[in-house]
């Protein structure tokens, strides 16, 4: 296990989370998996309690603790992505397994996780700073799921 691990907290689900994201996402597996060894508040003994996985190389821990705690886009996976194809694949992977759009290249899977599934050209625009990143800022205020093609676009001062 990483020294530095994050910790997220599931009503019962934490194993399938985790081999939902071991599937969509690269550079993602699922690892140990721990049963409860005895009746605990919100499960049984042999219960999946602690399930440890890698989200595109950031270790993390499912904990199923139960109902107690909910999550918020206080905390979000940002996944960068290189291209139209490749925001798509991840958005939609997310999105219609059962989650929601949000704004700004912002979606939550089925279990509460936030995702910023964000292309590089966005980051690299809003870095720039000066107007192109005001530009780029305005486009991206205007969308769900962060068009391309359209911050490209308005990098260059033209309309989309």
């Amino acid at each position: 296990m990483a020294k530095n691990t994050i910790c997220l907290w599931y009503d019962t689900e934490a194993e399938e989370a985790a081999q939902f994201y071991a599937r969509t996402f690269p550079d993602s597996h699922v690892g140990a998996v721990t049963r409860a060894p005895s009746d605990y508040p919100s499960g049984v003994k042999g219960d999946v309690l602690v399930v440890e996985f890698t989200v595109a190389g950031v270790a993390c821990i499912g904990l199923n603790g139960g109902a107690t705690f909910r999550h918020s886009e206080a905390f979000s996976f940002q996944i960068a992505t290189d291209d139209q194809e490749e925001t798509d694949r991840y958005w939609n992977a997310i999105v219609g397994n059962g989650g929601q759009e949000s704004e700004c290249g912002w979606c939550k899977d089925k279990w509460g996780i936030s995702w910023q599934i964000t292309p590089r050209v966005l980051t690299e625009a809003l870095a720039a700073g000066g107007d192109e990143a005001r530009r780029a800022f305005e486009a991206m205020m205007t969308m769900k799921k962060i068009d391309v093609a359209a911050i490209e676009a308005a990098r260059r001062g033209e309309a989309a």
